[in-house]
Order: structure tokens, then C-alpha cells, then sequence
């Protein structure tokens, strides 16, 4: 049996290391020079984080937005949120013609979805994405590529769908049935995801069979009539209706893969689904910043606890993209991340991160500089190469578990965040959300601020 070696107090040398004045997005950006030359000529820019919800992750990605936005005319943001739900937030900051009539803290809570839009340091973008563009002569837009609903309701985008075809066909009645069965597993929020799944199970065969049938006839429907429809409406409603109805469909096809316990089939169809909206994105902005999960835009298998690896979007717009795709994946070495136990959905929404294993990047990471900093991957020196290649796995932000990884194939560059914390919730935002979240959030807060004796 071979030993692997050790890698246990290995560091990067001096040279790879690429320091982070500051995390701070409103100071100057003089110390992210490097990037003119690392990002070259790619389209899509994407930043990874290790976990959801830490306010370094947000403030280094809109740090790292204000460069690309402003010295490369990057005119796109678009992050793991639901896209039908996205519209809303893409036209306040691009100050639309209903922007106006929208608090700030209504768009972060219901232009968003998984609850990211419910921090401060989120808010802090958004409104310097409005500011940015009330001058611009190249405005910056929002977009989420996720699944509608945080992925436990169809309705969101169903209702998308069906709004869209009561203005263009009218006479068109459509299934009560669809809408029905849909309704009997939506939920009001991600805290009630588990409900929302137990509800679909109890569903009987043929009533699955029937809304998955129903979409179908919507999808073959709009298809047909494209040139009527766009006849009635713009080119761009028409296929952001078509877009919306697509990632209802892949919703559909997660909650069939999950009565299989498919969860490999359950996970690929939701990056693949992802990918393509990325380049339903593309078609209409010239350069993309991507912000998600660093185990969404790897290019490497996503492992995951108890099933095998999945191909992630990053694969899938690598093969697409080619040299237009780079990622840059972020590491961190302590403090808080998010709780993935049953009892986030009581309130204990982060937890105190271990320390990195030794032999994972995060712990290469942390042993070759104290303070944040950035590693340029495709240009190592052959020891710092040689030293890359030693390690295979990440943490992956899913409890304790850490995935297989090549990091030299899996990632442009490297950010590291020497600790992290939660984010700051937004209250305004938290106003406009229903009762479990607000009462989950309050338990999370009187658990972290215990009142004094």
C-alpha cells in the first residue's frame, strides 16, 4: 500500500502570495491590479465562497465587482438566487420604470431567493450598483441563475408563466390542475423546505404525473406560438418566460429524482439548469461576474456527503466557454459558517468553523500567509506548483466534510479569508419576510446576544 506524503506545515512561497489591502468594497482599488492581467479577456469572471452567508464572502465579491465593473466594463452580476425572482432587484438597480415604487428592503427580500438577499452586506452592493448606474454609460444588471421558489415551490416561476401567456394568448386557458398540484407543495420560505418535500411525496402518482405533463404542454405550447407571441410582446419577455418555464421544469425534475432518492440526478439537473442560464445571460451582456458556491463553479467533480461526485455548472461552462471561463475559488481558515444540521431550521443558523484539516487546500492556504491574499494558479513557480499538486481535497462547507479536489484543476486563482463571520441581517429586508423567517432569524439573534444577568 503506497503512504501519500505528507503535506503537514506545507506553505507557498513568498512569491505567490498576492496581498488584499482590504476587504472594504468603498476603499480605493489600487492593490487589485493583478486581476488586469489575470483576468485577460474572459467573460465570465466567477467568484466562489465557502460557505453562504459570511459577510467577507459578500464584501470581497462586491469589492472584486466594483474593479471588473469599473476598469473592465463588466456590465452583469449574476448569483445563485432565483431567476424569476431576480427581475425585480435587476430593475431597481437599474432604476426601471417600477423601481421607484420599491424600498430597497422589499427587493432584497423578494428579488432574491435561499435567502440571500437578507444581509446588510448584500443591500451595500445592490445600492452601489443603483448609484453606478444612475451615471453609467454602461448600466451594471442583476440577475439570479437559480431555481425559483429557494427551490422548494414551482410557483414563482409558474406564475411568471402564466402571467406572461394572459397577455399574450387571452383565450388560452390553461390547466387548472397544474397550478392546483403545484400549490399543494409550496412552502413560504427555505426554513419550510422540508415540508414542502414530504408534501410533494404524499402526492399521488398520477397528480405528479399530470403537473410534469402540464409543463410539458405549456413548454410545447409556447414553442409553437413563439412568432405569435413575440408579435404581442417583446422578443426579450418571450424568452425570459421561456427561461422561467425551463427552471420550473428542472424543479419538476428534482422533486421526481428525489421520491427515486436520486439526489446525483437531483443536484445535476440544478447546475446544468444554472449553466444555461448563464448563457442566457450572455446573450445579452458582454461580461459576467458569477458569484455562487466555490462547489457550483469549480472545475472539478462537487462531492458530496453519502453520493457519488456531480458534474457542477463550472464543468459544464468550462466545456462551453472554454478560455471565457475563470474561477476564482476562496478558502478560509476559522470562525463562523453556515449550520447545515436540522437545527438551522430552529434558529442556529451558523456555527464555529473547525480548523483546516492538514493536507487540504484551506490549511495550505492558512500556513502560507496571515493576512487575506490571492494566489495566481496558472502562474506558480515549479516548487509552489509541485506544492499545489500535493493537495487533493477542500472543505466543503457541508459540516465537517471535505471533497476530493485538484486545486490546479480546479480553480484559476485562489482567495483566502483568514476568518470569516456572519453576515449582518437586514431588518428591512427581514420585514417583508414571512413569519418562520422572521422567527427563525429572532432565535438566531437572541442566541448570539444572550441578554446580560
Amino acid at each position: 500500500m503506497t503512504t501519500q506524503p505528507s503535506t503537514a506545515g506545507t506553505r507557498l512561497s513568498s512569491g505567490a502570495v498576492i496581498p488584499l489591502a482590504t476587504l472594504d468594497p468603498a476603499e480605493p482599488l489600487d492593490d487589485l491590479d493583478w486581476l488586469d492581467q489575470a483576468i485577460g479577456e474572459a467573460r465570465v469572471v466567477a467568484i466562489g465562497e465557502s460557505a453562504h452567508y459570511n459577510r467577507e464572502f459578500f464584501q470581497l465579491r462586491h469589492r472584486l465587482t466594483r474593479y471588473l465593473v469599473e476598469r473592465h466594463g463588466f456590465s452583469a452580476y449574476a448569483m445563485e438566487s432565483g431567476f424569476v425572482e431576480g427581475q425585480l432587484t435587476d430593475d431597481w438597480v437599474r432604476g426601471g420604470e417600477g423601481a421607484d415604487h420599491h424600498q430597497l428592503g422589499e427587493v432584497m427580500a423578494c428579488g432574491t431567493s435561499s435567502l440571500m438577499g437578507l444581509w446588510s452586506q448584500l443591500g451595500a452592493q445592490l445600492e452601489w450598483m443603483r448609484q453606478h448606474n444612475r451615471a453609467a454609460a454602461r448600466p451594471v444588471g442583476f440577475y439570479g441563475i437559480d431555481l425559483p421558489g429557494s427551490m422548494a415551490s414551482l410557483l414563482p416561476g409558474l406564475e411568471a408563466v402564466l402571467g406572461y401567456l394572459a397577455r399574450v394568448d387571452p383565450e388560452f386557458q390553461v390547466e387548472p390542475g397544474i397550478r392546483e398540484t403545484a400549490s399543494a407543495f409550496a412552502v413560504a420560505s427555505a426554513f419550510s423546505a422540508p415540508a414542502a418535500v414530504a408534501a410533494y411525496a404524499a402526492l399521488a402518482p398520477e397528480a405528479r404525473d399530470a403537473l410534469t405533463a402540464g409543463l410539458a404542454g405549456l413548454a410545447a405550447r409556447m414553442a409553437g406560438r413563439r412568432l405569435d407571441y413575440v408579435r404581442c410582446a417583446s422578443v426579450d419577455a418571450h424568452e425570459r418566460a421561456l427561461r422561467s418555464l425551463s427552471i420550473t421544469v428542472t424543479l419538476d425534475s428534482m422533486y421526481r429524482a428525489m421520491v427515486r432518492d436520486d439526489r446525483q440526478e437531483m443536484m445535476s439537473n440544478r447546475d446544468v439548469a444554472m449553466a444555461d442560464t448563464v448563457e442566457w445571460i450572455l446573450r445579452r451582456e458582454d461580461r459576467v461576474v458569477l458569484a455562487a458556491h466555490n462547489s457550483h463553479l469549480q472545475r472539478w467533480p462537487a462531492a458530496m456527503p453519502g453520493m457519488p461526485a456531480m458534474t457542477p455548472l463550472g464543468m459544464h461552462l468550462a466545456d462551453r466557454l472554454g478560455k471565457d471561463y475563470l474561477v476564482i475559488g476562496t478558502t478560509s481558515a476559522s470562525g463562523q459558517t453556515l449550520n447545515v444540521g436540522p437545527d438551522f431550521y430552529t434558529g442556529t443558523l451558523f456555527t464555529a468553523m473547525e480548523a483546516p484539516r492538514s493536507g487540504s487546500l484551506d490549511a495550505l492556504m492558512a500556513a502560507s500567509h496571515d493576512g487575506p491574499f490571492a494566489t495566481d494558479l496558472r502562474r506558480l513557480s515549479p516548487t509552489d506548483a509541485a506544492t499545489m499538486r500535493s493537495i487533493s481535497r477542500q472543505r466543503a462547507g457541508i459540516g465537517t466534510f471535505y471533497g476530493e479536489l485538484s486545486p490546479l484543476d480546479a480553480f484559476d486563482l485562489v482567495v483566502h479569508l483568514p476568518s470569516v463571520s456572519a453576515a449582518d441581517p437586514d431588518q428591512a429586508a427581514l420585514a417583508h419576510m414571512p413569519h418562520e423567517v422572521r422567527e427563525a432569524f429572532a432565535q438566531w439573534s437572541s442566541q448570539a446576544s444572550p441578554a446580560a444577568d
